[in-house]
């Protein structure tokens, strides 16, 4: 059973990723990362690689945003369903997606309409969905 849901730091981590504050959220789940032992480590590695993936997103780093989302859903791969009250699972099905299309795009192409998609940067209103850390009730 993981140790992080009595952390409070964890519940900010998870509400600032939420809010689409990746850098922040980064900043929070390191510091847990670097105090953390399997299999909470590996967990919270996977989750901070989407969150610095989608940062990078955010500032057209294309290539940055490809490799941490690629990196960070393999990591997570074996915690699903869920883990640490994490939906583990959805949170897959929305950022492996977004890898995809990355991976898709030509040469050159920044993936500025899919961070604008998703609402990472300002133009046209969201019309793709953006990952979420979204909380399970059951077993917690």
């Amino acid at each position: 059973m993981s140790n992080l849901l009595a952390d409070p730091r964890y519940h900010e981590g998870i509400a600032l990723f939420n809010q689409r504050q990746f850098y922040a959220c980064h900043d929070i789940f390191e510091a847990l990362w670097h105090e953390a032992i399997e299999p909470d480590r590996t967990f919270l590695q996977g989750i901070l690689q989407i969150a610095v993936g989608l940062h990078h997103l955010s500032n057209l780093n294309r290539r940055g945003a490809t490799i941490l989302l690629g990196e960070g859903g393999a990591r997570l791969q074996d915690y699903q369903p869920d883990y640490a009250a994490v939906d583990v699972s959805d949170l897959l099905a929305h950022s492996e997606p977004i890898l995809q299309s990355l991976q898709a795009l030509p040469d050159g192409d920044s993936g500025e309409a899919i961070a604008i998609g998703l609402g990472l940067r300002p133009g046209n209103a969201p019309n793709l969905s953006c990952p979420r850390l979204r909380l399970q009730t059951s077993g917690v």
